[in-house]
């Protein structure tokens, strides 16, 4: 019988998150009394199919974030490490940290800023990873998206409406057959003129055969990333608290 593949969870912390004004990190902002951080981990300490969890944290910070995981009680977080220089370079360290992994193994790769994250999203990632290489969590856009150019008379004109059924808003986790994962990382980071915002988008570019299946998400699993998104996630929490009440009651 062939053992199944080990999942590793990577939650990505690399970036300040300087749009939010505030004297630390992001992932470290207080949400519901708990760091954003510490929701975001729970969530795939939660999963059933994940095995091991690793945090790329701000460099300035490991030792914060350590203490944090030895505090909750994580028993599935082996490491946390300092994360790179841009989302792209904390992605490839997560990768780096996983090279004892063998290559049909499993890579989700997390914003640490999503802390409202369901356990069932990561099952679902893993359970597409059976027929695909990569798979990436997406909404529907709720509105219309369009493509712009230069105005012939200054400011910016629409140059393109595209159809919003095609249109989804890419979430994550984003998971990968390391393999898979490993093969674009090594392309993207060889190439000078490397431009990317997420994992998808380097296997999309870089391994152009490699389907990349679609996961539905989850409207509440917003990113937090501009100041007032601690609150709209704290109510999120509330309203999910309330459901969660009402359906045990039922």
């Amino acid at each position: 019988m062939t053992a199944r593949p080990k999942v590793i969870a990577a939650v990505l912390a690399g970036g300040v998150g300087a749009r939010m004004g505030a004297p630390s990190p992001k992932q470290l902002l207080p949400l519901e009394g708990r760091p954003i951080i510490e929701h975001s981990v729970a969530a795939f300490e939660a999963c059933p199919d994940v095995d091991e969890i690793v945090v790329l944290m701000v460099d300035t910070h490991v030792g914060r974030v350590e203490d944090l995981v030895a505090e909750a009680g994580f028993t599935k977080v082996s490491r946390v490490l300092p994360g790179g220089a841009t989302r792209t370079e904390t992605s490839n360290a997560a990768l780096e940290a996983m090279s004892a992994a063998s290559d049909d193994d499993l890579a989700l790769l997390h914003d640490a800023a999503r802390p409202l994250v369901r356990p069932a999203t990561a099952s679902a990632c893993v359970e597409a990873l059976g027929e695909a290489g990569a798979v990436g969590v997406a909404v529907p856009a709720g509105d219309t998206v369009v493509r712009i150019t230069p105005g012939r008379t200054g400011g910016e004109a629409i140059a393109d409406v595209p159809p919003r059924g095609e249109l989804r808003r890419m979430q994550t986790p984003q998971g990968f057959r390391l393999g898979v994962a490993r093969r674009a990382y090594a392309l993207a980071m060889a190439d000078p003129g490397l431009v990317a915002t997420d994992d998808c988008g380097v296997v999309l570019r870089y391994l152009p055969e490699e389907e990349v299946r679609i996961v539905p998400g989850d409207e509440s699993n917003i990113k937090v990333t501009n100041p007032g998104d601690v609150e709209v996630a704290e109510a999120l929490l509330r309203r999910a608290r309330a459901r969660a009440a009402v359906t045990g009651a039922a």
